[in-house]
């Protein structure tokens, strides 16, 4: 009797089953076909996304191999295409490439190269910080001291790990104008955080203790 009944069950629930898909068949359909076109869709711009990478890699690859025997005119146009491409990883190799290689461009072109990778382009936060970082340093030559803090703020007011280099970069920005209180300070941050890097930390003790010291 107890097999009689499983069989039963059994047939009942693969009935249930049997019912459920012809009853919602053009449900189901539907779904499946979606969820293909998501997948489809998902892997189309992934590959998309792959060869605009691999162009974007040959273009500055191309570039920095033949940039002795090219027109740095020329050259300025091709890298600045490229960071305004607003890729992760050449836009900024661009920008460095025009910086490094004084490749012609005015100090507000290069700040304005610099806020698109920060403020377009998307990053891991700590890259986005060492770029951040790496503004300051570049205008830590021309720039006002207010500016200066203003660009480094957000490095600065965070629990950044290139929070002790922002803060080193103010430190020495005031002891090279002989603002030697204003250094001090920012010396003394550095000493205070306790995340700051070990040399930039070992640079501020000797500052202090070489320059400070009654």
């Amino acid at each position: 009797m107890d097999e009689d009944i499983s069989i039963i069950n059994a047939n009942t629930r693969k009935e249930k089953i049997k019912n459920f898909f012809i009853n919602n068949k053009k449900y189901l359909i539907v779904i499946i076909s979606l969820l293909l076109v998501i997948i489809f869709t998902f892997f189309l711009l992934e590959e998309i996304k792959d060869r605009k990478t691999k162009n974007l890699s040959d273009k500055y690859n191309n570039i920095t191999i033949n940039f002795n025997n090219s027109d740095k005119i020329n050259i300025k146009n091709e890298l600045v295409e490229i960071i305004k491409k607003k890729d992760s990883t050449y836009s900024p190799l661009a920008l460095y490439f025009i910086i490094d290689n004084e490749i012609q461009a005015s100090n507000q072109e290069i700040n304005q190269y610099f806020d698109i990778i920060i403020n377009e382009t998307n990053l891991e936060k700590e890259i986005k910080n060492l770029i951040i970082y790496k503004k300051g340093l570049f205008n830590s030559e021309f720039q006002s001291e207010n500016d200066l803090i203003k660009i480094l703020n957000p490095i600065i007011n965070s629990d950044s790990v290139w929070k002790s280099h922002a803060l080193y970069l103010m430190a020495e920005y005031f002891f090279d104008k002989n603002q030697k209180q204003k250094a001090k300070e920012f010396y003394n941050q550095i000493l205070d955080y306790k995340k700051s890097n070990e040399k930039i930390l070992t640079d501020a003790h000797k500052r202090l203790s070489r320059d400070y010291s009654e």
